[in-house]
This record gives C-alpha cells, structure tokens and sequence, in this order.
C-alpha cells in the first residue's frame, strides 16, 4: 500500500503546484526578490531576527531597540506593495494548505475507521 500513497502524494503535489494559490505566491515570491528596497529590508528583517533568537536562546531578552526595530522592519516590509502582496498570498496558500491538511485527516479517520480491507 505504501507505493500507491506515495503515488498519490505526488500527485496531490503537482496539483498543488499548479493551483492558482501557488501560482501567486509563486509570482509574489519573485517581485519580492527583483524589488532591491524589498531585498534589503528582508535581508534586515532576517539578521534581527537571528539576533533576537540568539538571545532567547541563551536566556536573555532582546533590548527595547533591538525588538522595535524588528517589528518596524516588519511592519515597513507589509507596508509596502510587494510586501502586501506576498503576505496575502503566502495566507492564500497557507489556507489552501491547512485545508489540505483538514481533508487528509478526515480522509484518515474515515480509513481507519472503515470495517471494509482492501488490499492495493
């Protein structure tokens, strides 16, 4: 049975891959990184972030400035048109996702639950 699951995946995949969600976030993911303002503020966004999970991880909080100026890199980036856009699509596609994810499990319960083996 193993095989016929991971044929299915695939193809569930490629399905995926050619939905009109992906296809935007595909295409918001390109004008992010043609937009050189953009890049350079993911870039700054990126390298705070590290700083503040650096931190964390050794037990200490960030300082005020530190955490402001995350959250106005961020704030700026979704601020701006092609950030705007990325966001909205990467939310498009994590919905798509989750209501994948929703199906399968649903699909599972109903498998295991089912009185009827059939052998693939």
């Amino acid at each position: 049975g193993g095989r016929m699951i991971e044929d299915k995946a695939m193809e569930l995949g490629r399905l995926i891959g050619q939905s009109n969600e992906y296809q935007a976030l595909r295409r918001a993911e390109q004008s992010l990184k043609s937009d050189t303002e953009t890049v350079a503020k993911l870039d700054q966004i990126q390298n705070l972030a590290r700083q503040i999970d650096q931190l964390v991880s050794q037990g200490q909080m960030p300082d005020e400035a530190t955490t402001q100026s995350y959250e106005d890199s961020v704030g700026a980036l979704e601020m701006s048109a092609v950030g705007q856009a990325y966001v909205v699509a990467r939310a498009n596609f994590d919905k798509l996702m989750a209501r994948v994810n929703q199906l399968m499990t649903q699909g599972i319960e109903r498998g295991a639950t089912s009185s009827i083996i059939t052998l693939g």
